[in-house]
């Protein structure tokens, strides 16, 4: 049994959770609704405000999926009642990026301009030298900050690219003149 399903999920009071027959996951509350299928193997009981999630089979091929389940119920409970936020920062000489309408425009020194599609379910906020990536669904958040970070990964002489806002860069020293 994981530590995580050992203590109940406190749903909050404008937040509304139900589980089908089929062991879909159904959160809707303030900010939107997201759902997700789990293995038949989790069982999600609910009393009042609190959710539990146990398994029916003790086999080990299982354990995992308990925490893992129990991981993904609180983020959408946290989700669609305050927005996960990314934020990224991006540094090199012309490195430009502007969000226009459903696209993400981004210059990042190469001889064209690099266009990322934007899901519907995030916003992207530009500022200079940052991105800002918002959301309910924390798996879209991260998945679209990896895509677009994957465009110009930082290197460690002069930190150009695109890199997290709380990630540091090792720098190497350059070479040296005799």
């Amino acid at each position: 049994m994981s530590r995580l399903s050992k203590k109940p999920i406190i749903i909050p009071e404008k937040t509304v959770v139900t589980v089908s027959p089929e062991n879909k996951v159904t959160v809707k509350g303030p900010l939107g609704e997201l759902s997700r299928v789990f293995p038949t193997v989790v069982l999600f009981t609910q009393a009042g405000s609190e959710m539990t999630v146990s398994l029916k089979s003790d086999h080990r091929d299982f354990k995992a999926l308990d925490g893992t389940a129990v991981a993904h119920v609180k983020n959408m409970v946290s989700g669609v009642n305050t927005p996960f936020e990314k934020k990224m920062l991006y540094e090199g000489v012309g490195f430009k990026a502007d969000a226009k309408g459903s696209d993400l425009h981004l210059a990042l020194g190469f001889s064209h301009p690099v266009i990322v599609p934007i899901p519907a379910s995030l916003k992207v906020v530009t500022e200079k030298g940052s991105i800002t990536v918002s959301g309910i669904n924390k798996e879209e958040v991260g998945a679209f900050c990896a895509k677009v970070r994957l465009l110009k990964v930082p290197e460690p002489y002069k930190g150009k690219g695109i890199r997290y806002s709380d990630e540091i860069i090792r720098r190497k020293q350059g070479k040296k003149s005799a």
